[in-house]
């Protein structure tokens, strides 16, 4: 048995050993067939370029971007006025690396498409790139309407001299206005037959192709208003006035008149001239009977001297005083510039009333104060609808820290908050600095206390906002939010409180011109493209 096992174990050895031995003579032979070790690769053309994007900048000038692939010499680059077909090309570049981003110029309103391919001196051309389909906005050739172009019935455009342009359409009305040779050759053109006070949109066409929009807003007609001059009782022409009158005021200080003035018919109160607006040192007061009140082309400073020489400063530019339910209509402030007030901007004073609509459009408001009331303040009152767009709000509710906008509801005894009554609140187009500016104590942009509300917050810039937050009061609903801009303003993105849910807000730096000076001129090209803020910064 023990011979057994020694044999089988030799010849087990013996056999490992041929294989093994095989093994290696295959190994040997093989190797001398490996090709040497490749430590770099070689193509025979040029990357194809990646990640091709487009923004359309100023209307009609496409930005080119691309990802580097470090092999090309240059890009041949070719637009289409088509959507990926590439059958009409408008446009053939021959670019560097050195021109990424690269912009071309291009007319406005149409659909576009962009590709490129890399070439090489040493090797092919790379494939072309995916192309990337764009449309241009509206071209516009209009310079800005001029203030002194703009006048009661008429007003004259501009736009660069012997332009390609063949009409004009005016709206409202959908006029069709033929241009004169001699209008094209001079680059202007004076519309007649307006009507006041109106706001009016014009087209600029070569054919069916718009070239630039304008729109203005006429000035009041003297002719079919009371005209009120500096030293007039300003108090006493709005006490004579009858409902539904227009007060025509000429440009200069109205210090003669200032104090509270109170408001009890419908009445518009607009500067003669937007661009000189009449000085006002006052504190409307709108009581029973104000149903439609227009405040327009005004400049409000709550500060002056007193007959005794004595430093005055009011309260609030606007402030509510009725009966107990009162209804009334609507009020309007429009272009007006309000300065230096210690309370509110608007205040329902208390009062129970129901207005149907506040609107806040083109104003700037600086230095409100708020010492013992908030930002717009409404404790017993129903406001249907309070709409703030296109407007500034500079060092506003930061001196005494208050909440912005504020609406108390039935928990605090508005017995209009009963369940059938929703107040709807829009902020948009506006640019807010240092409003509500606190490291100490957090206020609400919202602090809206009804059982139903309904709030937007669309394409506002909000800078240097402290410790605020849209809200943290439970029974403010959240607000639907699209393309705000948040600087120095984390409480409105962030933390347990109602912050923007959406996937459109940015934390730009809006490159602000002069914050210290009023100019709130913005130069980050993403919120001027987004069109974010207040428009006349952008």
């Amino acid at each position: 048995m023990l011979t057994n096992n020694l044999n089988f174990m030799k010849n087990k050895y013996i056999t490992l050993a041929l294989i093994f031995g095989l093994l290696s003579t295959i190994f040997m032979s093989c190797q001398d067939n490996i090709p040497a070790v490749i430590d770099q690769l070689t193509f025979e053309r040029v990357f194809t370029p990646l990640n091709l994007q487009v923004k359309v900048r100023d209307k009609t000038t496409a930005e080119i971007s691309w990802d580097e692939r470090g092999d090309a010499s240059s890009y041949i680059l070719q637009v289409s006025q088509d959507s990926l077909d590439f059958s009409d090309i408008v446009e053939t570049d021959t670019i560097t690396s050195s021109d990424n981003p690269y912009s071309v110029d291009l007319i406005g309103n149409l659909r576009y498409s962009v590709r490129m391919v890399g070439i090489s001196d040493s090797l092919s051309n790379s494939k072309w790139s995916d192309g990337v389909t764009f449309k241009t906005l509206p071209e516009n050739i209009f310079y800005a309407v001029a203030d002194t172009d703009i006048h009661a019935t008429s007003a004259t455009l501009r736009w660069p001299a012997k332009s390609k342009v063949t009409d004009l359409v005016v709206n409202p009305g959908d006029t069709k206005v033929s241009l004169t040779a001699q209008e094209i050759a001079n680059g202007a053109a004076t519309i007649s037959g307006l009507t006041g006070r109106t706001t009016y949109t014009v087209k600029l066409y070569k054919d069916t192709i718009v070239r630039g929009t304008a729109s203005f807003t006429t000035y009041v007609d003297v002719a079919n208003a009371t005209p009120v001059h500096p030293g007039d009782d300003l108090a006493t022409v709005i006490a004579n006035a009858g409902s539904g009158d227009v007060l025509a005021l000429y440009p200069g200080d109205y210090s003669a008149s200032a104090g509270n003035i109170t408001i009890d018919k419908s009445i518009t109160i607009v500067g003669v001239y937007p661009f000189n607006k009449p000085l006002l040192h006052n504190q409307f007061v709108i009581a029973d009977g104000a149903q439609d009140v227009v405040l327009e082309a005004l400049d409000m400073n709550g500060a002056y001297t007193d007959a005794t020489d004595m430093p005055v400063t009011l309260d609030e530019p606007v402030q509510y005083n009725t009966t107990d339910f009162a209804t009334l209509g609507t009020l309007t402030l429009r272009n007006v510039t309000v300065d230096t007030y210690n309370k509110s901007f608007i205040s329902d004073g208390g009062s129970q009333f129901e207005t149907s609509s506040i609107l806040v459009d083109n104003c700037v408001v600086s230095n409100v104060y708020n010492s013992g009331g908030d930002f717009i303040d409404s404790r017993k009152s129903f406001i249907q609808n309070l709409t703030v767009t296109n407007s500034t709000f500079n060092n506003c509710a930061t001196v005494n820290t208050r909440d912005f906008i504020r609406m108390d509801g039935g928990t605090k005894g508005n017995s209009y908050d009963d369940g059938t009554n929703t107040p709807v609140i829009v902020v948009s187009h506006c640019t807010l600095y240092d409003v509500m500016n606190s490291s100490s104590s957090t206020k609400r942009m919202f602090y809206v206390r009804w059982s139903m509300n309904e709030i937007t917050s669309s394409h506002n810039i909000l800078s240097d906002m402290g410790n605020s937050v849209y809200s943290n009061q439970s029974a403010t609903t959240q607000p639907v939010c699209d393309y705000n801009n948040y600087f120095n303003a984390d409480g409105y993105i962030s933390g347990d409180n109602l912050s923007d849910n959406s996937n459109t807000y940015t934390t730009e730096d809006p490159g602000f011109k002069n914050p210290a000076t009023g100019d709130f001129t913005i130069s980050n090209p993403a919120l001027i493209d987004n069109q974010v803020g207040d428009p006349r910064w952008y």
